[in-house]
């Protein structure tokens, strides 16, 4: 086998991901097939969300979510799980979902997730079970199930449109922040994402619940539950497509 090196054009190029033989990032775009997910709502303390949220991005509402995905067949991944949690923001007339905690079984999701995105994911193990008549979804981290969430098993149907009943977490709104290796910032951005081309094979509605547990390097149970709403279980196709810089922190005058 002939071996050609890389040439600077080539790290120079927009994708580059190292270690050059073996890369770590997929490039843009992989398809996500057979996805199973628990979505489920609540109530939350709209000063935590404030708390949690990089200005200039403003909270909305006082509801919160967390996805829970079963991802059965992805491009270069392979199947995995993940977690995201969720709260409405804005940026200007930009409404979409700010993304404070993501929890991956797989190591190459979150390096994609962090270097990409700006995306704080963390190593953990969420679980998307059924139990009888109930769907069970759970985040584990440091052996500590941070999140617990409930569901009927396939009660109500629902139509696909009215899974965003509270804000548009189509819309995945990120801080991106890397440093220089001497310390000094190379990157503070926000970043905004959608995926793309989203097929929605089924949709379950129904009452949810949600058990948050402390932990100090997953504290989801800073977004506390105050009542549980409402909880879908979907099973979809989509797509992950670049998305764009929406807020340069470097490149605006304090």
């Amino acid at each position: 086998m002939t071996l050609t090196p890389p040439t600077e054009d080539d790290i120079r190029k927009g994708g580059f991901s190292t270690p050059w033989d073996a890369p770590m990032i997929p490039p843009f775009p992989f398809r996500f097939r057979n996805a199973e997910i628990l979505t489920v709502y609540w109530r939350t303390d709209p000063a935590a969300m404030a708390f949690l949220l990089p200005p200039p991005l403003c909270p909305e509402g006082d509801i919160a979510c967390c996805h829970i995905y079963k991802m059965n067949d992805t491009d270069w991944l392979g199947p995995y799980a993940e977690a995201n949690v969720m709260f409405g923001a804005s940026f200007g007339a930009r409404q979409g979902a700010y993304s404070p905690y993501l929890v991956l079984s797989s190591d190459v999701g979150v390096t994609h997730g962090r270097e990409i995105h700006g995306q704080p994911k963390k190593l953990g193990k969420p679980t998307l079970d059924v139990r009888g008549d109930l769907f069970v979804g759970t985040v584990e981290r440091n052996g500590i199930d941070v999140l617990t969430a409930t569901l009927p098993y396939k009660q109500r149907p629902c139509d696909p449109a009215r899974l965003k009943p509270y804000f548009d977490f189509a819309t995945n709104l990120n801080l991106k922040a890397i440093d220089h290796i001497d310390g000094t910032p190379a990157i503070r951005q926000l970043t905004s994402r959608k995926l793309s081309d989203v097929v929605v094979h089924e949709c379950w509605q129904g009452p949810c619940t949600v058990e948050l547990r402390a932990n100090a390097q997953m504290p989801i149970f800073r977004l506390p539950v105050r009542e549980p709403l409402q909880g879908f279980y979907w099973r979809a196709d989509f797509t992950l497509v670049p998305g764009e810089i929406i807020h340069d922190y470097l490149k605006v005058s304090p």
